[in-house]
């Protein structure tokens, strides 16, 4: 068995995703993303062997509607929530990611946002922020044993 840890894991497992996000906006780092109240969250991954289950159950309790597995999200089925956000489903892509619920919360200016979490919080960056063509920019810290993501539009 290959010996990995958690951030090579998320570095090649993010790379080789797309995330749905809306093209980049022109919007200032001192203020709140437009439509967007701070600490949104954006899109909300959750990886599990039994995705299509948790898809059923969340299409019942919340009404949401997911669409097909789509191959250029890591075969995540994905649904559109009311407040233009995302929740995003998918199995595992390789034997080693361990199931996660991974919010990404909206920020103005990633860069500052990963300085704080890392110099002023001391989370571990797992994924420096990374360009996702058409979509904006990710970036994920793990602090207190828990992943968080970023997303600048």
């Amino acid at each position: 068995m290959i010996n990995t840890n958690r951030r090579d894991i998320l570095r090649l497992g993010s790379a080789s995703l797309a995330l749905p996000f809306l093209a980049t906006s022109g919007v200032s780092a001192a203020e709140p993303a437009e439509g967007a109240a701070p600490g949104k969250v954006q899109y909300l991954e959750i990886v599990s062997p039994e995705a299509d289950a948790i898809c059923k159950t969340y299409e019942r309790l919340h009404g949401v509607t997911f669409g097909d597995k789509d191959p250029n999200l890591g075969n995540a089925r994905v649904a559109q929530l009311a407040d233009g956000g995302y929740l995003a489903v998918r199995a595992p892509l390789r034997p080693t990611e361990t199931p996660v619920v991974r919010p990404y919360f909206l920020v103005e200016d990633i860069e500052a946002a990963v300085a704080a979490a890392a110099a002023e919080a001391g989370a571990e960056i797992a994924l420096p922020p990374m360009e996702l063509p058409g979509h904006g920019r990710c970036a994920i810290f793990i602090q207190g044993g828990a992943e968080h993501g970023l997303w600048e539009r």
